[in-house]
């Protein structure tokens, strides 16, 4: 950008789309002459503009969000309906959990915290990698509102003293395209395993049990083939929609039916948070949590706050990836995102809600490819997500498999795989991202990155000139603090019980 331009706002900067030769010149002018405030008051035409590619991350984001939601709550259900004798939670507290979610924080945190005070913020979505171990947490004992307060504080101190954009910035390309290769691998086989299972599991009047699995491999090749010819002519910000309604008329059309459409009735939840904490008979039937409950929650919230720092890594790599060049304006800040996602957890919980927070994966990524900032498609789907969580049954449109399963596939892990091949551009970077994948296969992707971080800072594997730049401070105290935090934090929620006989410490 010329140095005359910098002291120009966006709306003396902005021209219309009729004067550049191409749609995607006008969406990268338009990244290149963003000026957001950052905890300030940005408005429509003044700071930014609506463009119709917004609604692709948007509707994306929605679709996953919906998804992720009802799993999170579902996954709460069942692990306190085991643990404790007096509760018993089902799929209909999971849906009014979930609307819960869907309606305040969307409001707060999409509309107006990531749309109009702080655009450099990504919205506060639901962390991936957590849910998995919310059966874990139930059972050892924690609470959500406990675990809520304290990974909101741990975020907060990290955010405060700069420990995300540190942690950042002290991961290589090589370490960080090893991460992306890894999660978007292992993610894109376990989604193809579940649209697998689900088919072989449809039957009907006339076909038996397991006879349908077809179905399930014509979804997916259907896709592969969408999502190659939108890769050949530059449409993949098209991907979650398109393909996943592809894979709903598919599904419909070669018999595999759909039993609970419309299930979820319209109308609002129940939004007065005493009745979710408030007595052990009603809402979470846990009442307030008590000192307990916090030290059996403390472990989980460090790891949950450790995960964070790879995940923003992640989506900011992507924006970078995607994005022209001279727009470190509109670029997520990682501090700022980490604000965000602890307060936006300890409200959202407060409220009545359950998920565990991070920065939205299937909002950025699509955002990114379709060259797009973050605040006009976050406000927009900050509305999709309202409008949704009041009419209820299009939430049960989403979370069917050949929907939310194709649209995690498409939108969230090929991009990672993809973005993550496209970082490991020489032999220091190859063997950088052949350790952190190695190590991410043998113990997990967290773990893994701690480890090669320490070990490529230090010049053990990768670049050894980077490792010259570091200070002492950089190269042995931030990664081995961090490696030494997650490994006993795994350790102590039992994450290596199973497979290397490491006893949980709590």
């Amino acid at each position: 950008m010329p140095k005359d331009n910098k002291s120009k706002s966006y709306q003396d900067l902005h021209r219309p789309a009729s004067e550049f030769a191409s749609r995607a010149d006008y969406l990268n002018h338009e990244l290149q002459i963003m000026k957001p405030r950052r905890f300030g008051l940005n408005l429509p035409g003044r700071d930014f503009n609506f463009e119709w590619e917004d609604l692709v991350p948007a509707v994306a984001g929605t679709i996953g969000i919906i998804a992720m939601y009802s799993a999170v709550m579902m996954s709460w259900a069942d692990g306190l309906t085991e643990q404790w004798a007096h509760i018993t939670l089902g799929k209909d507290f999971a849906i009014e959990v979930a609307r819960v979610e869907m309606l305040i924080p969307a409001f707060l945190f999409c509309i107006v915290a990531s749309g109009f005070v702080n655009p450099k913020a990504n919205l506060a979505g639901n962390h991936g990698p957590m849910i998995p171990l919310i059966g874990a947490i139930a059972l050892a004992g924690a609470h959500p509102l406990a675990l809520a307060i304290l990974l909101g504080i741990f975020g907060l101190l990290l955010s405060y003293f700069k420990g995300g954009s540190k942690l950042v910035n002290l991961t290589s390309e090589g370490v960080a395209g090893g991460l992306l290769v890894f999660l978007g691998f292992t993610g894109a086989f376990s989604q193809i395993g579940q649209i697998q299972s689900w088919a072989k599991g449809l039957e009907s009047a006339d076909v038996a049990a397991g006879s349908m699995g077809y179905i399930g491999l014509i979804v997916l090749a259907a896709n592969i083939v969408l999502y190659a010819i939108l890769a050949k002519i530059n449409k993949r910000w098209l991907a979650i929609p398109a393909c996943a309604v592809t894979g709903l008329l598919i599904a419909l059309a070669f018999g595999a039916g759909f039993d609970l459409i419309f299930e979820t009735e319209m109308g609002l939840p129940n939004l007065n948070p005493v009745y979710w904490w408030g007595s052990t008979t009603e809402g979470w039937m846990l009442g307030l949590p008590n000192l307990e409950h916090f030290i059996a929650s403390l472990p989980f919230a460090i790891l949950a706050v450790a995960m964070w720092s790879p995940d923003f890594l992640g989506h900011r790599i992507f924006q970078e990836l995607n994005y022209p060049k001279n727009t470190e304006e509109v670029l997520m800040d990682v501090d700022d995102t980490m604000t965000m996602c602890s307060v936006r957890q300890m409200v959202g919980t407060a409220v009545g809600g359950g998920n565990i927070t991070s920065s939205w994966g299937t909002y950025m990524i699509p955002a990114a490819i379709a060259k797009r900032p973050i605040p006009a498609g976050s406000i927009i789907l900050g509305s999709l997500v309202m409008l949704i969580a009041f009419l209820g049954f299009p939430m049960d449109i989403a979370v069917w498999p050949p929907v939310m399963r194709i649209a995690l596939l498409v939108g969230v892990f090929l991009p990672l795989l993809e973005a993550g091949m496209q970082m490991i551009k020489n032999t220091k970077d190859s063997q950088a991202a052949g350790i952190c994948i190695f190590t991410a296969a043998v113990f997990n992707p967290v773990l893994a990155w701690a480890l090669t971080m320490l070990l490529d800072n230090n010049g053990l594997i990768g670049d050894k000139e980077r490792a010259k730049r570091l200070s002492f401070l950089d190269k042995v105290i931030i990664p081995g603090s961090v490696l030494i935090v997650c490994f006993i934090a795994m350790v102590a929620v039992g994450m290596f019980e199973k497979q290397y006989g490491l006893p949980a410490l709590l």
